[in-house]
């Protein structure tokens, strides 16, 4: 082993592991904290704070700067080993299947993202929201992304659970509509099968507000075989997504009627990251990853100028 990472091993070693993950959140250009703060931070003496400043330095995950009274500056940094050395591994999110156009762009959009803040990053693909956020709490992924719905519900239930990125309207799917087996048909009716998905919170909250006040028999189905449900006449109507039309050819469509259906759309168009509160490091580093770069490859493969990547 290189001597210099032996080091790490040490009281300073222990020490440049806790402040690489603070740096990592930090631009270069900008001012760090005084070695005060880090002290307080870590509860760490003040001669083992500066002795880990300078094992970072000697390593070459940073270059400082003093500028007297100006305080101390971030030079350079050399982020990949700043994630090494604070021992964050590789980062591991949760996301719908991509099987629509907007998925892949998205999937897209956070492979290039990471890949620039050089951190290491897998991406797995799991169906239901409820799913990925009890994923999420078990520990097995990092970061999960779902509707902004399906994350202020998993917050009113769970206060370890946080938002830690929003990709505004639309970035997680265009709209919804009812689907309906009948090519006639416009709207939910009484004694229709209507095809619910328990385990994805944003399609089983609008089909239960859709279908209020209406005798349905509700049909527990994989979200992901709806279409093919009702081209084969197994349930008469659901709620799907408008992303992948060509799925829902020679099928009525409809609008939500009910008012609180439309306005818990509006809030599963919106794609957000969560991650729990006490993932501190993670959290501020993924603070720097860039939405508007994100947003704009999902785009770029939605509208066929980009190849998905994931």
């Amino acid at each position: 082993m290189d001597g210099k990472w032996e080091k790490l091993y040490n009281k300073n070693g222990l020490a440049a592991k806790k402040i690489a993950g603070r740096l990592l959140s930090i631009e270069p250009g900008s001012r760090i904290p005084r070695v005060s703060d880090f002290v307080t931070e870590t509860s760490l003496g003040r001669g083992t704070i500066q002795g880990a400043f300078r094992l970072l330095e000697e390593i070459g995950a940073i270059q400082l700067e003093a500028r007297g009274h100006l305080g101390t500056f971030l030079v350079r940094t050399d982020k990949a080993l700043l994630w090494e050395i604070a021992g964050l591994g590789a980062v591991m999110g949760a996301m719908p299947l991509p099987y629509s156009k907007k998925y892949e762009g998205l999937a897209t959009g956070l492979v290039q993202a990471f890949e620039d803040m050089k951190v290491p990053f897998n991406l797995a693909f799991m169906r239901g929201s409820s799913n990925r956020i009890e994923a999420l709490k078990a520990g097995r992924y990092d970061f999960a992304i779902v509707s902004r719905l399906a994350a202020e519900l998993a917050i009113q239930e769970s206060t370890s659970i946080e938002i830690v990125k929003s990709f505004d309207h639309h970035s997680y799917v265009t709209g919804h509509e009812i689907f309906f087996s009948d090519s006639n048909e416009t709207h939910i009716k009484s004694g229709m099968r209507v095809g619910i998905d328990y385990s994805s919170a944003d399609q089983h909250l609008m089909t239960e507000y859709e279908v209020e006040g209406i005798d349905v028999d509700l049909i527990e189905v994989n979200y992901m075989q709806l279409m093919e449900m009702l081209k084969n006449n197994e349930i008469d109507a659901a709620v799907w997504n408008k992303d992948e039309m060509t799925l829902s050819d020679g099928l009525g469509k409809g609008s939500f009627r009910s008012e609180k259906a439309v306005e818990v759309s509006k809030k599963v168009n919106e794609a957000c990251m969560v991650l729990h509160r006490d993932r501190e490091e993670l959290s501020k580093a993924l603070g720097e990853l860039a939405v508007f770069e994100v947003k704009q490859i999902q785009q770029q493969v939605e509208e066929g100028k980009v190849y998905p990547r994931y």
